[in-house]
């Protein structure tokens, strides 16, 4: 993959989880009993109708996220596999990533998910601190956690986990302790992601505050230091890799490459006749499924994006990334330039800040530059 063909992507989400995270803010819902068999047709509904309207582009990730897909039958997980293959070309290295949470059910399954076609597992571990796990909400431990990296490694090509810091009185010293016990267990890719307090999250009603801003700047610039000392390089943000490790699906998204979302309260990106558009399928698993079951899919959704929109979105989701926005690939797929779509003024200053720079053929966020993003869009888009 490289920044001019970013690849066509699918992913597909599982909403339920055993247990709800006060900080999660995404489409989920508590576990209940659940007809599988119905889900799984439904699921594959949504992938046919999808796959008429792009027939013959060539898939080059599927995605199961969540929610917790690792709490699907590894014989669903295969069907879906098998009807993505059988829907669309695939890449001959198509990555294929499930994300799985470290609790010894989940963990009893990895091989069988392997069987099943899964190259690749994100493994929620949050933290290695068990009262930190259960101020997040988590229902594993520590030593669960460590448990299911080593087992994951042992079964599959290549894995991932996450972790958050910049948790209410962290400090750096425990943050650092923790990050390096962390990369004694890492594989290829590892993702770091600050505590944010979402509107509508049980932390969000509680009034919770994360580390302060000082803290957690200083908790990101040692990340950075520590990760790329260890050969994991900051390709976006909040994700690490050693080259080649990348994730190859978020990889699409970032690079504005076209994806589908299949399930409840997926987003997907289409360009479809020169045109583009966002898609979201319906929050409600109930009303996903019922529709789902009578139209073939659950699309709440379809909203044709304009060309600044397009541009907007690619600008923004390319400037998280080290490598930057393409310039001649902008251009191309929206027919407006950077320096259209730019304040010039203000990358002018956030150059001489260093918290931009540019070339002939790109415009990049310098690392300072990423720490503030939302700070430096606001003054480049405006």
């Amino acid at each position: 993959m490289s920044g001019t063909h970013p690849g066509f992507g699918v992913y597909v989400h599982w909403p339920f989880c055993q247990t709800i995270c006060p900080y999660c803010d995404f489409n989920v819902h508590k576990q209940s009993p659940v007809d599988e068999a119905v889900w799984r047709q439904a699921l594959r509904s949504e992938l046919a109708h999808y796959a008429a309207e792009t027939a013959g582009r060539t898939v080059s990730s599927l995605y199961f996220g969540g929610g917790t897909p690792s709490l699907m039958a590894p014989a669903t997980v295969a069907t879906l596999i098998d009807d993505v293959a059988a829907l669309w070309p695939t890449a001959p290295d198509i990555e294929i990533t499930l994300e799985t949470n470290p609790t010894s059910s989940e963990r009893e399954q990895l091989g069988d998910l392997r069987a099943a076609g899964i190259n690749r597992v994100s493994v929620g571990v949050q933290s290695l601190d068990d009262e930190a796990l259960k101020f997040l909400g988590r229902d594993h431990s520590a030593s669960d956690a460590l448990q299911s990296l080593e087992r994951a490694q042992a079964i599959f090509p290549r894995t991932t986990f996450d972790l958050i810091y910049a948790r209410p009185g962290q400090t750096l010293e425990a943050w650092q302790r923790e990050l390096e016990m962390a990369l004694g267990y890492a594989g290829g890719h590892i993702s770091l992601y600050q505590l944010t307090i979402e509107q509508g999250t049980p932390f969000f009603r509680e009034g919770l505050k994360p580390a302060d801003e000082d803290s957690a700047a200083d908790m990101f610039e040692a990340t950075q230091d520590t990760l790329a000392a260890a050969g994991y390089a900051a390709y976006e943000v909040s994700n690490h890799a050693r080259p080649g490790d990348e994730s190859r699906h978020n990889l699409t998204c970032w690079r504005g490459g076209d994806y589908l979302g299949i399930g409840p309260g997926a987003h997907g990106r289409l360009t479809l006749d020169g045109k583009f558009f966002g898609t979201h399928q319906i929050h409600n698993p109930t009303r996903w499924l019922d529709l789902t079951g009578s139209n073939g899919h659950g699309t709440a959704k379809r909203r044709l994006l304009s060309t600044e929109d397009r541009a907007r979105e690619l600008l923004m989701m390319g400037l998280r990334l080290a490598e930057g926005v393409d310039k001649a690939r902008l251009l191309a797929i929206t027919g407006l330039s950077l320096e259209q779509m730019i304040n010039p003024e203000a990358r002018d200053r956030l150059i001489n800040g260093e918290m931009l720079i540019e070339d002939e053929t790109r415009l990049y966020a310098t690392a300072d530059g990423r720490q503030r993003l939302n700070a430096v869009l606001g003054s480049l888009l405006n």
